[in-house]
């Protein structure tokens, strides 16, 4: 199994609109995809891609052939932050929707939270973390303890 986070370079740096809460949850997704990619073994993935995008390369994959678009203003636009993971039977799934990624991610972490001895928690923004608490994974953490 396989799984690709891919984000805006620029909006994990801020510099995209909405702003501070959208990079909030971009680096919650990265903090949790390094985690996933530090311990993959312990949940049987054989890769974890951290791929930052920017402007001149729209939602370009560093190794899942697999892009999200969407259509805005009757054009098609691709999204630069998604997920795709690809399981062992090659099916491939995709996420665009930041809440999703986030919670598929989070999910990851807590299952390896399970299997191994030792603090493997991510601190979360406030935003990810209320977002991962209404998921009910049994892992909000958040800057708080």
């Amino acid at each position: 199994m396989r799984i690709e986070l891919r984000v805006c370079q620029h909006c994990l740096d801020g510099d995209h609109e909405p702003g501070a809460q959208k990079s909030a949850l971009l680096e919650d997704m990265v903090a949790c995809a390094e985690r996933i990619k530090e311990y993959k073994e312990v949940i049987d993935l054989e890769e974890v891609h951290i791929r930052k995008v920017r402007d001149d390369e729209h939602g370009k994959p560093a190794a899942l052939p697999v892009v999200a678009a969407t259509i805005q203003n009757d054009q098609i636009v691709l999204n630069d932050t998604q997920l795709v993971a690809e399981g062992q039977d090659g099916n491939m799934l995709l996420y665009s929707n930041p809440r999703d990624i986030l919670t598929v991610l989070a999910g990851n972490v807590d299952e390896i939270s399970k299997a191994v001895h030792g603090d493997v928690t991510v601190e979360l923004s406030e935003p990810g973390a209320e977002i991962v608490s209404q998921a009910d994974l049994g892992a909000n953490r958040n800057r708080d303890g």
